[in-house]
């Protein structure tokens, strides 16, 4: 049985002719001036919905947006970094078998339910407020292919009893990268749970030191086997870390396979292709420009 959704608690912003609501997971009742204070002071401890009518953001301060979502097509990838982590199709173009460690506003699981429907996909969220909010982006409820576990993603990973095809890893809070995913042994382990020539897909973000220090853990847990695809527009970068050998030599392979998923899920992947040949430094694969 689904569970019950929490209705949410709407404020108006106090910004004059923003047409924002604050919606938060509060009862009714509650004081609407010093939950604002508090959300704008950055001192609210919950994760909540930023609403403009056209896009709706689940945040945790106004620091940073956690995730983003079109209310007209809920289903579209609103975020550039989103798109881009979706390049692991390139190189596995046909996954069984999916494990997302970060839930957030569920762009990525909601994309991959609808788009990849051989597929099965587990989701781990560690934070049960934010599962509680999961109505409110459209995440699909569990069924035979989805399921949503809230869990420490770090031991539920180190718990997983059998092997996935692409592990996705996005999880963020205020503090940045979520603990117990931000080492060389998270992703040691990650790798074992891969199964032969699977693939995780890591965004990093943060300042340039942390996105490095994770940067080089990746390296040492899968032997340098990455590619790396920048996002421009926010500074992400997002890695392909491989169980095997990094998919180099077939890339006219990978070129062409790339026009046919256009044609599939409407998002530039010959762009992906070209950008990763170029921010992975292979100079033997042709380059050209990219859409965001």
């Amino acid at each position: 049985m689904k569970p019950k959704s929490k209705r949410l608690l709407a404020i108006e912003s106090p910004i004059a002719n923003a047409n924002v609501m604050l919606r938060l997971l509060e009862p009714r009742g509650s004081c609407h001036v010093s939950l604002r204070e508090k959300v704008y002071s950055g001192t609210y401890g919950k994760p909540f919905i930023v609403d403009n009518g056209r896009r709706r953001f689940l945040h945790f301060d106004f620091a940073s947006i956690q995730s983003a979502m079109d209310v007209s097509d809920p289903g579209r990838l609103a975020l550039a970094y989103t798109r881009k982590m979706m390049a692991f199709l390139l190189f596995k173009p046909d996954p069984r078998r999916l494990l997302l460690v970060g839930l957030g506003g569920g762009s990525l699981a909601k994309f991959c339910y609808r788009s990849l429907p051989k597929a099965s996909l587990t989701a781990i969220e560690v934070n049960g407020d934010v599962i509680a909010l999961r109505d409110e982006f459209g995440i699909p409820a569990d069924d035979h292919r989805f399921r949503v576990i809230h869990a420490d993603g770090a031991t539920a990973l180190a718990r997983l009893s059998s092997r996935r095809d692409v592990i996705l890893v996005d999880a963020y809070d205020r503090a940045g990268m979520a603990t117990g995913l931000d080492s060389a042994a998270f992703y040691r382990v990650a790798r074992t749970r891969l199964a032969t020539g699977g693939v995780l897909v890591a965004n990093l973000c943060g300042d340039r030191a942390s996105v490095r220090a994770r940067l080089a853990d990746l390296q040492e847990a899968f032997e340098d086997e990455l590619l790396t695809l920048r996002v421009r527009t926010d500074g992400n970068v997002i890695v392909f870390a491989f169980k095997g050998r990094r998919p180099v030599r077939s890339w006219q392979k990978i070129e062409k396979r790339a026009e046919e998923l256009e044609r599939i899920h409407r998002l530039d992947f010959p762009g992906y292709a070209r950008r990763i040949a170029v921010d992975s430094n292979l100079p033997e694969i042709s380059r050209g420009a990219t859409r965001e």
